[in-house]
């Protein structure tokens, strides 16, 4: 639950975004608690990626104030304490499949950079991934090659990794994208239970709104680079909701009697 008391984690005021001299975010504003599961909805487009992008210190603002764990990200200096807490799973899982890295290899690597360049890896840290791909249900294919694995396993091991880096905040991009039916639902299953196992501020992109868990309390909506409106995720299974949600998706007129506000 949101607390008035709380102080933000994240913290977005007036941000925007350019490329190639087109707004990719205008405006937007918003502040996620520790603790708290956003979800972040929109069209394909809509700036949902470069939303993640600007909290990780990835993508560099042309204007607005950006605060994440207190620090700037887009500095360099402060980036890079600010990413070694916070955990990013890609909406694309990049690698050769052919390199010889084991699944309980990669996880560990969730702990280089807390570790260091040139360091060994403690038996602390074995431990911690350990657990991360017990809480993700991979660890028994720890010794299973990356190329092996099925698209729902592969992103089952990008969140072990994720978690061995015991982020305070954790940015899902489009976690359940490109899976079965069967390992999706098995993904939601698992992003329910994030909350509980991290503790951490979670923000969640996804093109597809019904596929956020139940431990998801705001939904912001994203539409032409705006940020259109914050709801709790009950309120996009109300008849109301559900059709604006769906006017959102679509790319349909920015109407509904709602205000571009920039939501808290």
């Amino acid at each position: 639950m949101r607390s008035s008391t709380a102080t933000p984690v994240i913290q977005l005021d007036g941000v925007v975004v350019v490329r190639d001299g087109r707004s990719v975010l205008r405006d937007v504003s918003v502040d996620i608690l520790t603790g708290e599961f956003v979800g972040v909805i929109g069209p394909n487009g809509a700036g949902k990626s470069t939303l993640l992008g600007v909290i990780c210190g990835l993508v560099c603002p042309a204007a607005g104030r950006v605060r994440v764990l207190g620090l700037n990200p887009a500095d360099w200096r402060e980036g890079i304490q600010a990413r070694r807490r916070i955990g990013l799973v890609a909406q694309i899982q990049r690698f050769n499949p052919q390199a010889p890295i084991l699944v309980g290899e990669s996880v560990l690597l969730g702990r280089a950079g807390l570790r260091g360049l040139g360091r060994r890896f403690s038996r602390s840290d074995r431990e911690v991934a350990r657990r991360a791909m017990a809480d993700t249900g991979v660890e028994k294919l720890a010794e299973r090659p990356l190329g092996t694995l099925s698209g729902g396993e592969l992103q089952r091991v990008a969140i072990a990794r994720a978690l061995a880096q015991e982020p305070e905040i954790l940015l899902l991009d489009e976690p359940t994208a490109s899976v079965d039916p069967a390992a999706r639902q098995d993904l939601v299953n698992l992003l329910a239970r994030l909350p509980r196992l991290t503790g951490a501020a979670i923000v969640c992109v996804t093109h597809d709104p019904w596929m956020l868990p139940a431990a998801c309390e705001r939904v912001l909506m994203l539409k032409r680079a705006r940020m259109l409106a914050a709801e709790l995720l009950e309120e996009l299974y109300a008849e109301e909701g559900s059709s604006f949600v769906l006017s959102v998706m679509s790319g349909a007129s920015d109407c509904y009697g709602r205000s571009e506000g920039s939501p808290s």
